[in-house]
């Protein structure tokens, strides 16, 4: 379970890495050299990247992201999710990508109505990472 959590952790970490790279202009959304499947249009993901729903404590969501994802590469091989302290602490910080992944997920149906693949891909990997966590 650990391996898969790694795993998932790793695409999470990559769809992250893109949202932030957006958020920070330092790529454009529909770069030709990002998979077809990935880009962001400009009707769906790149028109919320913006908003402050994309924003927690003045970060973009995806820079927390990529810290949480960073935290399960780092912490998966070296067998911190084998302590229970430590285990505790990482499931927290799921818990709460889990929570703002609902928040964020009515927030994109119901109120902006803007379809985000790539962000009911992470919210997905997001929580089939935190149930992971709880079967440890």
């Amino acid at each position: 379970m650990t391996a898969a959590a790694a795993a998932l952790a790793a695409v999470g970490l990559a769809v992250a890495s893109y949202f932030t790279a957006v958020a920070y202009r330092w790529i454009r959304p529909d770069a030709a050299w990002i998979p077809a499947f990935c880009r962001m249009g400009e009707q769906t993901c790149a028109s919320i990247v913006f908003t402050p729903r994309a924003r927690v404590f003045g970060l973009p969501n995806s820079v927390l992201g990529q810290v949480f994802y960073a935290a399960l590469l780092v912490g998966a091989p070296l067998g911190l999710l084998d302590q229970p302290l430590l285990l505790a602490l990482y499931r927290a910080g799921s818990l709460v990508t889990v929570a703002l992944a609902v928040y964020l997920s009515y927030a994109l149906l119901f109120v902006m109505r803007v379809p985000c693949p790539l962000c009911f891909t992470s919210h997905g990997i997001n929580t089939v990472i935190f149930v992971l966590l709880l079967l440890l």
